[in-house]
């Protein structure tokens, strides 16, 4: 200590011994680098890296509390802040890595989400363009008789918001001469949020036949009635942001031969019932909502079923860096399953079964547009003349074709070009924005010499962001955001939660959801509601749960979602929703380091280290006169726990006044609660935060999280490292934000556009 104290005056002092050099390298030099090497590259026995993004006071306040290893809290402020200044500066900070070993654009290749959803637009591309308006329901139209779905007996055309009727007795269309027997056809599309197996039900007591995705073959059919069933399902997978052309038919009447009795009154107090279900991923079995259903109509859509190794994660955010024998066997039983659906669907594709020179075409411009660019005089022999030109079945020259396309580098991997073409701008472009392929309109604007420029680039982001494939992209990250992306088991203990069930947590789940969209999509679309709304998303079972509500622009609270005000007040955007809440908690209890852990690593952006070793919380049940946040402070404790717990634990209690399943309270078990937590900024002194909405208040305003939030969305749309850019491109992206009043949309087509335009070498393409 007397070593530090006497370096640290000598520089206070403004002599230096060193010249220019920081005060703390001599420290870290000599008390630090035993463990964690000269430039904190680790050791044998520390192999972790000094590499973080804490600030430099927060840093300061690490050491403070946890060096020298063998004796914490020694060292004073001032040199746990010089020490900190030198790491810091030196190879901690991402500023000091990119400095040292300056990062690029890496050579990628599509991910596994953009290899789906490339093929199917690929192949779609083929076809009508298909939109999606919203929900409202699916086109009912009802016939008399019992002859097919013939024009002139459609008595009654309609959009039913859903399909759940009962129709004992009461018949919803009758003819002269139908006995009581009619037919029922819904047809519209359905849209799928997410990606992944849906289990479609059909409950009826009578007879009906289902489509999703498939004209030609039904995915249940029950149109003859065997044994006593009453409920038949089927699984579709299904990609997520798209919609889909749905169709459902049903009778009344008994298929076969006719009773010569038959009574008609009799036949129509027989049950004649209804119900289309669904389970989405994430879900529970429920009638599909009018939400996800549009009277429209959709083409059908090549769906890649094909498995694939998950993508790398490491970084945060989906890469397409790890090359493997998986995934290539991967990609050809994709290409394999792709050529097998364009093969049986050659008519609807290219219109010409069986016509060489018409196929050949096809094939030009499928590789055109796989490839995202035009086709060279070698690249046109390669990929299409010379299958045409070997084999003389068109079918099977075709096949091959497809499959060389699909298998090729071009097709599988992005910025290949040092120096991007047009081509490569609308590229990046769409997979930026749709993680897909460009289309037709973005393609052609690369020919015709319309992506050179800023504006030009913005006009077609702008454009492209209206599309559900954006609007899917930005809503799957804002999941990944909030650390609710993947399926995680909110199931509570029964004895204290009765009532938080499957359905509760599906509930919440699209309240969540809901929200997060009003957020975006509004006017505004100000980032700094997704932490200050006070109102959240509820339907009837949702408000009988959480309590006495405030309508805010509806009437009535039913089966769908209105906007409402819970607890006076007191709830505070994402970071008081139920599902958040829940999520990050115990089964029994709250959990206040899962809470923080959430709000330093998402919110703040701050990288954290798994735990040294898994400890289970203290049980509340050993220690009954302690609150959670006591039990939490008393396990945490130890210098090795508080590198990390100093910033998680105070940032945890503020949320410690909502219950394991998000609901408000005063007290825990009768003992008064503690929400008061104290943050130390990354520039600036220590935050007082008084619990939910004082922590929204300033996470709102802070420009660390502001900060923290462009990164992240950077990183997610275009899967790269910001730094790779240049060093002013976050600071740039930031101050727009800023000036753009926080607008999400904005930023995101300013992330579109500036990243779409820089060569490899992070330079400027102007």
């Amino acid at each position: 200590m007397l070593r530090f104290s006497l370096i640290l005056a000598i520089w206070w002092g403004g002599v230096s011994a060193w010249g220019e050099e920081l005060p703390g390298k001599v420290m870290f030099a000599s008390q630090c680098a035993r463990c964690h090497g000269d430039e904190g590259n680790g050791t044998e026995d520390y192999p972790d890296a000094l590499r973080g993004d804490l600030s430099a006071l927060q840093l300061a306040e690490v050491i403070r509390l946890t060096m020298p290893e063998d004796d914490p809290e020694t060292l004073s402020v001032e040199e746990a802040q010089a020490i900190a200044e030198y790491i810091h500066q030196s190879f901690y900070s991402p500023v000091a890595v990119a400095r040292n070993k300056p990062p690029r654009i890496e050579l990628a290749r599509l991910t596994v989400k953009q290899h789906r959803r490339a093929l199917a637009d690929l192949i779609g591309s083929f076809g009508p363009e298909v939109e999606w308006n919203g929900g409202g329901g699916l086109a009912g139209e009802y016939f008399h008789g019992r002859n097919g779905f013939r024009e002139n007996q459609l008595s009654l055309s309609r959009v039913d918001e859903t399909v759940d009727f009962n129709f004992t007795g009461t018949p919803p269309v009758e003819g002269e001469e139908d006995k009581g027997h009619y037919l029922i056809r819904w047809s519209g599309s359905l849209y799928a949020a997410e990606t992944g197996w849906y289990r479609f039900v059909v409950r009826t007591d009578n007879g009906a036949r289902l489509w999703v995705n498939d004209s030609s073959v039904a995915a249940i059919d029950a149109w003859v009635k065997s044994g006593e069933g009453t409920e038949y399902e089927a699984k579709c997978f299904l990609i997520g942001g798209r919609c889909y052309p749905v169709r459902l038919e049903f009778s009344n009447s008994n298929q076969g031969v006719q009773d010569k009795k038959f009574d008609k009154e009799e036949f129509l107090s027989q049950v004649a019932t209804i119900r289309l279900l669904w389970e989405p991923p994430h879900g529970t079995l429920q009638t599909i909502p009018q939400r996800v259903l549009s009277p429209q109509f959709a083409a059908e859509s090549f769906v890649c079923t094909t498995p694939f190794p998950p993508d790398d994660r490491s970084y945060g955010w989906e890469r397409g860096t790890t090359i493997s024998q998986a995934w290539e066997e991967a990609t050809t039983a994709a290409a394999i399953e792709a050529a097998n659906y364009v093969d049986a669907h050659l008519t609807e594709l290219t219109g010409a079964k069986g016509s060489s020179k018409k196929l050949a075409g096809f094939a030009t411009e499928l590789a055109k547009r796989a490839f995202r660019q035009p086709l060279t005089p070698k690249m046109q022999q390669t990929y299409v003349t010379q299958h045409f030109e070997a084999i003389e079945e068109p079918d099977l020259a075709l096949r091959r074709a497809v499959l060389m396309i699909l298998m090729s580098p071009r097709f599988l991997y992005r910025e290949v070009a040092a120096e991007p073409t047009q081509y490569d701008v609308a590229s990046r472009l769409a997979f930026t924005l749709w993680d897909s392929q460009p289309d037709e309109v973005l393609l052609l604007a690369a020919e015709n010499g319309e992506l050179e420029t800023k504006d030009q680039v913005r006009e077609q982001a702008e454009r492209m962001l209206g599309d559900m494939r954006a609007r899917s992209k930005l809503h799957e990250f804002l999941l990944t955001w909030l650390d609710v992306d993947s399926h995680v088991d909110l199931t509570k203990n029964p004895d204290r939660f009765p009532e938080f069930d499957a359905e509760t947590i599906a509930d919440l789940r699209t309240s969540l959801e809901v929200f997060l969209d009003e957020v975006v999509w509004s006017e505004e679309s100000d980032y700094r509601r997704l932490f200050l709304a006070d109102e959240v998303f509820l339907n009837k079972r949702l408000a009988q749960f959480y309590g006495e509500a405030e309508l805010v622009d509806s009437e009535a609270i039913d089966e769908e979602f209105s906007k409402a005000k819970l607890d006076e007040g007191r709830r505070a955007g994402v970071l008081t929703h139920p599902y958040v809440l829940a999520r990050f908690a115990h089964p029994e209890d709250t959990s206040p380091i899962l809470r923080g852990v959430f709000l330093v690593r998402r919110v703040l952006g701050q990288a954290l280290k798994p735990p040294p070793e898994a400890v289970p919380p203290l049980a509340a049940r050993l220690h009954p006169e302690l609150t959670t946040r006591e039990r939490v402070t008393l396990q945490t404790k130890p210098a090795s726990c508080m590198t990390c717990h100093h910033l998680i634990n105070p940032l945890g209690f503020t949320l410690e006044r909502f219950d394991a399943v998000g609901r408000y309270r005063d007290n825990e078990d009768d003992k008064a609660i503690d929400d008061v937590g104290v943050y130390q900024a990354r520039e600036g002194v220590a935050v007082t935060l008084a619990g939910a909405r004082a922590l929204a208040e300033y996470l709102a305003s802070s420009e660390e999280v502001h900060n923290a939030f462009v990164q992240q969305l950077f990183h997610y749309l275009v899967q790269q490292s910001i730094q790779a850019y240049g060093p002013e491109m976050q600071q740039k992206l930031l101050l727009g934000f800023v000036k753009e009043n926080y607008n999400i949309r904005k930023l995101v087509i300013e992330i579109a556009v500036a990243s779409s335009m820089r060569s490899r070498d992070g330079g400027v393409v102007e």
